[in-house]
């Protein structure tokens, strides 16, 4: 028997153990039936309350309100690229391009261009079932061994850039295979005497011809194919397709006819020299020679030294002859020079620009680029901005004379919108490099009235042919394979926060919006 002391200092601990646990039982038993005692109309104020006071609690976390808009704007891109994969799987299936309005399909080579253009851009969205499925037509239907002639530039850009793209991004030797595949069958427009390559290949005979009203080349196509053929080399191990491509730059370096490191537009085939001298653009037909100078320099670790000094110039050469102010708010533009005579014109093309200029910034150049690159990024967005649409022309004319009430004019003929990426992949370098909200915003605009006015209920997205009337803006029931290939690609990674969604240190771009690997070393 224990002491009295110890009993009852057990007995007074068992007590108020008891007496603490029956009385937490009690509270939560009283809570209860005075819950239920409440009318259903007050519960569900009380509740509603509550709920109101979380969200209001959530709402003031702009760590929170950051990540719910970037995880709404990913989404939306995902949901516009599945609403066109939708009108593209139902009306042009296996067909290079989708008439949304007509419910049909238009060819341009006959190789699934939309198809190829598309797979890269599904994967990095994460869209696995429609990966899939292109997967599956690709390992089935794509046939390269067909009678069609296609454009070297566009078929290489496209199709090579497309598939070499996704066999980096998958590891997938389908697609690796298939790149071999029509890269051969590409080699023949290099048959020239001035190694200048034909415009034109015929992939099922192996022949290659210029077109039939001229001789000549543009310089873009002959200078933007490179990043493709030197990645096929170096992934083959055969350096035939690298030599030929490298033996254009080589011969482009050396010629006579360019203005402060700026190109004329075209190049004849038998020759090798420039034409239509003394008109300089950074524009159709010239546009990408000035990307590909820069980023040739980067995918091969920066060693080529010649490939940086002509881009170094070419951007002194644009600074020089090409930038002027507009008149009355005083924006930076890039016009264009014909045999001395300055014109505003620019071409929606030239706002890939503001990108090429950052991301050589960001690959150390003169810190100035960087300050170009963002003005010309206001002006291509305000090349959207001051369209009735929200849209921009294909072709925009900048006021430069004093009294002028408005920036841009817009010829009748230019105000056509074909669901271009450059300003959007504009804004993904510039905000990728800055972490700007601004160029999130301004894209987000831009999305909203592709949605708006080029978006077709039936499925995809048309280019249309008047961005300065709301209310007719004309559809042109085509939608072009960049639309998938790139505009949504560069909204997705310009809504994106995470830096390593395709590494701007470890990929670099084609013109095509394809990326391809930065060389570990001088290959």
């Amino acid at each position: 028997m224990l002491p009295p002391s110890r009993r009852d200092f057990v007995s007074l601990t068992v007590s108020e153990s008891g007496s603490y646990t029956n009385s937490k039982q009690w509270r939560r038993q009283s809570c209860w039936r005075k819950w239920k005692r409440l009318s259903r109309l007050q519960r569900s104020l009380i509740l509603f309350t509550l709920m109101l006071l979380l969200v209001c609690g959530i709402a003031t976390s702009p760590t929170l309100i950051r990540h719910w808009r970037g995880e709404i704007r990913l989404e939306a891109v995902r949901e516009a690229f599945r609403h066109a994969w939708k009108g593209y799987k139902n009306f042009a299936w296996g067909h290079d391009e989708l008439k949304p309005i007509s419910k049909s399909y238009g060819e341009w080579f006959g190789l699934g261009l939309t198809l190829i253009d598309a797979l890269d851009t599904m994967w990095i969205l994460g869209l696995k079932e429609e990966f899939a499925e292109a997967r599956q037509w690709v390992a089935k239907e794509l046939s390269f061994d067909k009678n069609v002639d296609v454009n070297l530039f566009e078929s290489t850009i496209r199709i090579l850039g497309g598939l070499l793209s996704t066999y980096h991004l998958t590891g997938d030797s389908l697609f690796l295979e298939k790149a071999k595949d029509i890269g051969s069958r590409l080699m023949p427009a290099f048959s020239t005497a001035s190694k200048i390559p034909y415009s034109d290949v015929n992939i099922g005979k192996g022949t290659a011809h210029s077109p039939q009203w001229t001789s000549d080349s543009t310089v873009a196509e002959v200078t933007s194919i490179q990043l493709e053929f030197r990645d096929l080399s170096r992934l083959t191990g055969d350096p035939k397709y690298k030599l030929a491509v490298m033996e254009v730059m080589k011969r482009v370096h050396k010629l006579n006819g360019k203005q402060d490191g700026l190109v004329p537009m075209f190049i004849n085939t038998n020759n090798g020299l420039f034409t239509h001298q003394g008109i300089y653009t950074l524009g159709a037909r010239a546009d990408s020679y000035y990307e590909y100078l820069l980023k040739q320099w980067i995918q091969g670790n920066k060693t080529e030294k010649e490939l940086l000094d002509d881009y170094l110039q070419a951007v002194e050469g644009v600074k020089k002859n090409l930038l002027k102010k507009s008149t009355p708010s005083s924006l930076t533009f890039v016009g264009e020079l014909s045999h001395g005579h300055f014109s505003p014109k620019m071409d929606h093309l030239v706002c890939f620009l503001p990108g090429t200029l950052a991301l050589g910034a960001h690959y150390g150049l003169p810190a100035d680029h960087m300050e170009l690159a963002k003005q010309l990024i206001e002006t291509c967005y305000q090349m959207y901005a001051q369209m009735e649409t929200g849209l921009s022309p294909e072709i925009a004319y900048f006021n430069t004379h004093e009294g002028s009430t408005q920036d841009v004019d817009v010829k009748i003929a230019d105000r056509h919108n074909l669901l271009r990426p450059e300003t959007v992949e504009s804004l993904f370098y510039l905000y990728r490099f800055t972490k700007d909200k601004k160029y999130q915003q301004w894209g987000w605009e831009i999305l909203q009235n592709f949605n708006k006015y080029t978006r077709v209920p039936t499925g995809g997205y048309t280019s249309i042919n008047n961005v300065c009337d709301p209310a007719s803006p004309i559809p042109r029931d085509k939608m072009e394979s960049f639309f998938l290939g790139e505009t949504l690609k560069y909204f997705y990674l310009l809504f994106s926060d995470d830096p390593n969604l395709i590494s701007l240190d470890k990929y670099v771009f084609n013109t095509e919006a394809h990326p391809l690997p930065i060389w570990p070393q001088a290959e």
